[in-house]
């Protein structure tokens, strides 16, 4: 009898595990194919830039590549929609940046929600708004340029990209921050804004880093302040908004990873590791930072981390936006 009822106890005992197994047989499996990343704008641009290496870095340490897909258009959209509509299982992910994932939110009518539609994996690097001037304005730096501006309402002419973009939506933010009033220069993508700031027939432009690096590097632009609490690494040179006087201005390009809603956790848990993994190389690192983006400490990288973060963005920019009544056109 006592024989008899170890032995029930030792099946019951296994028959209690028989749950988990699908669980632990998924993590196993997952990936057993190649795993696509949506990046929503056109290839060969500033996102491809930072999503390309990542996806390389990403395959090696999944076993399985990372297939980037390109989907331009409105702001980055419909690329968003595509991933999101997917299947959860971890074999199509979301890449984007406060753009797709957070001011499209704000003013377009989207099929899917970006407060609950999406599953986090992983914060990834971020780059800087740089404030940028024409070599010959008058200011010297961010102090002269507040006191310029508030003694010369709409004078200064600022580039604007389109309704949502980060030179519009950013400039905005400024005014609203520092009680100035700007005239506003509509141009046809950011690399003809910082043409014809250059050129002298822009003032001042609000834009990331990266894109303004090399007509800084080139003398043929000056940059007043960049937008973060410590000093980008592709420019130590260029002083905090915090140390040029304008306290708390913070506004980046930041990117993140995410999965359609109901991706199961441990699938999740293992692209997040696919990414660690990829930061922390330092060919990647290298490039990345290259390239003008400041990587995010390893205990940010985390899908909680990127959840709260997202929340965050989304609870401080969307008033903005809707109160400067911008939409999409």
């Amino acid at each position: 009898m006592i024989i008899a009822r170890r032995a029930f106890l030792q099946l019951a005992a296994g028959a209690a595990t028989l749950p988990a197994m699908p669980h632990v047989a998924r993590a196993q499996a997952y990936p057993s194919k190649p795993v696509t990343m949506v990046v929503p704008y056109f290839a060969g641009g500033p996102a491809d830039g930072l999503a390309r290496p990542l996806a390389e870095r990403m395959s090696k340490a999944l076993g399985q590549e990372v297939v980037i897909e390109n989907i331009s258009g409105q702001a980055g959209a419909p690329g968003v929609e595509k991933a999101l509509k997917s299947a959860p299982d971890g074999y199509t992910l979301s890449f984007g940046h406060n753009g797709s994932h957070v001011v499209n939110g704000a003013v377009y009518s989207l099929s899917y929600d970006l407060r609950s539609d999406l599953e986090p994996i992983a914060l990834l690097p971020s780059n800087p708004l740089m404030i940028s001037a024409r070599k010959d304005f008058p200011a010297a730096n961010l102090q002269e340029l507040l006191a310029w501006l508030r003694a010369n309402p709409e004078k200064a002419r600022t580039g604007n990209v389109g309704p949502a973009s980060g030179t519009n939506v950013n400039a905005i933010y400024f005014q609203n921050t520092t009680g100035t009033k700007l005239q506003f220069v509509v141009e046809k993508s950011v690399q003809t804004a910082i043409k014809s700031l250059a050129a002298g027939e822009l003032d001042i432009l609000f834009d990331q880093a990266s894109n303004s690096l090399p007509a800084l590097r080139a003398g043929s632009i000056k940059a007043y302040a960049v937008t973060s609490k410590a000093r980008t690494v592709s420019a130590p040179d260029v002083p905090t908004v915090d140390e040029g006087g304008l306290p708390g201005f913070y506004s980046a390009n930041w990117y993140g990873l995410w999965a359609p809603k109901g991706t199961p956790k441990d699938v999740i848990a293992r692209i997040n590791r696919a990414v660690g993994e990829a930061l922390a190389d330092k060919a990647v690192a290298d490039k990345l930072t290259g390239q003008g983006l400041d990587l995010p400490p390893a205990d940010q990288r985390t899908p909680e981390a990127l959840a709260a973060f997202h929340k965050a963005e989304i609870e401080k920019w969307w008033p903005i936006l809707k109160a400067a009544g911008i939409k999409a056109q």
